[in-house]
């Protein structure tokens, strides 16, 4: 594929251009050592790195155009070298991308699922729903991306730039109509949508979460906002109307606002009928439909869903119908039951809302002589400040706490579980127990747990690894689990 600078920059804002534009390009690219001959090199300044300390390696490599915020000096500067100056780069590198592969946006209808928790969920049903109702689709998502029934490994909740246009390009050749995607706080922020034309976008809820990276939970509700602000007036916003600052999220938006709910009145209102282990009974449109999916939370995603369908003109019988068959997502509360063994539930729960969230569902379910154990860490080098709440939670709500690791990264787990451990009353702290690895967390939780109690490990959920100074060790909960359990 080769495109000329000249079009690749349409729509970018210029603010001084050296040398000229219909020049030859065949990739476009933000690192460096990706860069091969007649590449387009776009300069990203960072916390870490700087990619403007990048452009001589860049030129060197085969660059024939870079794009940047700084100019180099006039003694720097390579005459065979086309230099565009921008005044966000990062902005510039979406447009650019959507550029090289044919503005792939404009040829699907987008839906950017944003929020706290939930957002993996919902994209999954109405990636599932699409495919069971017969639709070409695509998903973005945590867990994995998808193109038809084809599964791209996911390294990042939301891809940068230019894997983005790439994959929606790969999904407008493969005959795909629609695509799902998960959009994160981070990427939002990071202009990693930039280019990207949206049909809609859907807000599930805001709490406190990724407040070491926004710095306070203001900047982290304006990063959520951020996304529904680019609307057009074409597009349409789904908010959820139980989370308080929704109202908020919309403001300024131009796209066509609608609410869900399952307690107010609402554009898409639901009724939770029952809530077992067995899955969720949930009355829409006067019409009754089962789901294997668990939680009170997971009644309000399903809800999210479905009025997506209706917002994009599909059939509502046809909608629930597809929903209702669709299987728990994986990493999701998912159980695992073993004959004259406690009951396993994995999670990927890891903010405090969704802990406390998933801790009340089990409750619920069970009569109070039912224990709850449950097995869960904080991740290092993220967020410090979660770290005592979920260990307060934990260990109120909990009949037996283990704290443990969950991907300590570049921190050392005794600091982490310290820092759970100070939110610990200290008229519960007889129930919390330390064990830093992992695998030895869940064998003590096994161990400790007689046949009617709850084992609840959370946290990881859909993560087969474990992240240690850098390295991923590869890491299965139900491997550890189904050891223990079939000998």
């Amino acid at each position: 594929m080769t495109k000329t600078l000249h079009d690749l920059l349409h729509g970018v804002t210029i603010k001084q251009w050296v040398g000229p534009t219909h020049v030859p390009i065949v990739m476009v690219c933000s690192n460096s050592c990706q860069v091969v001959k007649d590449s387009c090199f776009v300069a990203i300044p960072g916390t870490q790195v700087d990619g403007h300390s990048y452009i001589a390696n860049a030129i060197e490599a085969g660059s024939r155009a870079i794009v940047c915020e700084v100019l180099p000096e006039p003694a720097d500067l390579n005459t065979a070298i086309t230099y565009v100056v921008v005044g966000c780069s990062t902005n510039a590198l979406g447009i650019i991308a959507s550029n090289f592969y044919d503005n792939p946006s404009s040829k699907l209808k987008i839906i950017a699922v944003t929020g706290t928790n939930g957002k993996t969920t919902i994209v999954h049903l109405l990636y599932h729903m699409a495919i069971k109702m017969g639709l070409k689709v695509g998903m973005l998502s945590t867990i994995c991306n998808k193109i038809l029934d084809k599964t791209h490994p996911a390294t990042h909740t939301t891809p940068d730039q230019i894997q983005l246009h790439s994959f929606l390009h790969l999904m407008v050749t493969a005959g795909c109509s629609y695509c799902f995607m998960e959009a994160s706080s981070h990427a939002i922020v990071q202009e990693r949508l930039a280019g990207v034309i949206l049909s809609g976008a859907v807000f599930t809820n805001i709490t406190p979460e990724h407040l070491d990276y926004h710095m306070n939970f203001s900047n982290y509700i304006q990063a959520k906002k951020k996304l529904f602000d680019s609307l057009s007036s074409y597009s349409f916003a789904l908010v959820n109307q139980e989370d308080k600052n929704h109202t908020i999220i919309i403001q300024n938006c131009k796209a066509q606002k609608y609410t869900f709910s399952l307690q107010h009145t609402a554009n898409f209102r639901g009724r939770l009928i029952s809530n077992t282990l067995q899955g969720l009974e949930i009355e829409i449109e006067h019409k009754s439909i089962w789901m294997q999916l668990i939680g009170t939370f997971n009644a309000s995603n399903i809800l999210s869903a479905y009025g997506v369908a209706q917002l994009l003109g599909l059939d509502s019988h046809e909608s629930l119908t597809a929903l209702s068959t669709i299987p728990p997502i994986m990493g999701r509360m998912n159980i695992l039951q073993y004959n004259r063994k406690p009951l396993v539930v994995i999670d990927y729960a890891h903010t405090p809302d969704a802990i406390e969230k998933v801790i009340a569902t089990l409750r619920r379910a069970f009569t109070t002589q039912t224990r709850l154990i449950t097995i869960m860490g904080c991740g290092g080098n993220r967020d410090k400040q979660k770290r005592a709440h979920i260990g307060k939670i934990l260990s109120v709500q909990s009949d037996v706490s283990i704290f443990t690791s969950d991907n300590p990264r570049y921190e050392a787990v005794e600091e982490i579980v310290q820092d759970m451990q100070k939110g610990v009353p200290s008229t519960v702290s007889y129930k919390v127990l330390h064990i830093l690895d992992r695998t030895m967390a869940i064998k003590k939780a096994c161990l400790l747990a007689g046949v009617e109690d709850v084992l609840l490990i959370a946290g990881k959920g859909h993560q087969h690894y474990e992240e240690v100074q850098g390295v991923k060790q590869f890491f299965c909960e139900e491997e550890i689990v189904q050891a223990l359990f079939m000998q």
